[in-house]
């Protein structure tokens, strides 16, 4: 697994992991690749790359831009499995293991891993876990699951570690794009407690404190996303990944 022992590595070396979500229906063309230039020079360690929908253009047009003008890996982040393509370096195999419906826990794993396997695309398997965020989010909507209420970090401990048990490589706590808050930060150090297995943190990050309060709590991976479809705020990529880097720190 190639990509994934990159995160391992970069976790080691770094203290954790800063991913960057692009949305193929937002950022394009040229501001795309401006984008991804400067998220590079600040010190993104992978992009994400996905939607709950696909509307503009193809993955593979804009893939292509973003590996033009970039060395780090780009890891697909589908929202369903028409999301796929070899012009990528890896997916997250995600299984919705906070939800209880069967499409997200296996039925378009089914789909997908025969296509998989016949472009040779690394998959890493990996727990989602949808989080109460203090409105309902397009992932919420899109897979039609109840998130974990926000005041349950045991039931979202217990959710992970079960989904390290059935052997997923990392965890994901979600609180989904465009969120009101962010994952709970008891809740992070709850999950982070029992698990051994990369956890990932994202939506709703808005500013560095509340990135070095999750990496202080257990988080291995930080993903911003929406926050920086936001040309005026793409200075503060250096902030973000500076903040996520606790040992170059030292």
């Amino acid at each position: 697994m190639r990509i994934y022992n990159y995160l391992l590595q970069i976790i080691e070396q770094k203290g954790a992991a800063y991913l960057v979500l692009l949305d193929p229906d937002k950022l394009t063309g040229q501001k795309l690749a401006e984008f991804v230039l400067k998220a590079c020079k600040a010190g993104v360690d992978a992009f994400l790359f996905g939607g709950s929908l696909l509307v503009n253009g193809t993955l593979d047009e804009q893939i292509k831009i973003v590996k033009e003008h970039s060395s780090v890996p780009v890891i697909l982040f589908p929202g369903s499995e028409s999301q796929i393509t070899p012009a990528a370096d890896a997916i997250l195999f995600l299984s919705l293991i906070s939800g209880r419906n069967p499409d997200h826990l296996i039925g378009k794993h089914v789909i997908a891993a025969p296509i998989l396997k016949k472009i040779g695309l690394e998959p890493i398997p990996t727990g989602y876990v949808l989080v109460e965020s203090g409105k309902r989010t397009t992932a919420e909507y899109m897979s039609a699951s109840i998130p974990i209420p926000r005041h349950k970090p045991e039931i979202a401990a217990a959710t992970a570690l079960a989904g390290e048990y059935l052997g997923l490589k990392i965890i994901y706590l979600e609180a989904g794009s465009g969120a009101e808050a962010s994952v709970p930060i008891e809740m992070v150090r709850k999950v982070t407690s029992v698990c051994t297995v990369p956890v990932i943190v994202g939506g709703g990050i808005r500013d560095t404190k509340s990135v070095t309060d999750f990496v202080n709590a257990g988080a291995k991976c930080i993903v911003t996303g929406n926050l920086f479809e936001d040309e005026s705020r793409w200075g503060e990529l250096e902030d973000f990944a500076r903040a996520v880097h606790i040992k170059e720190k030292r």
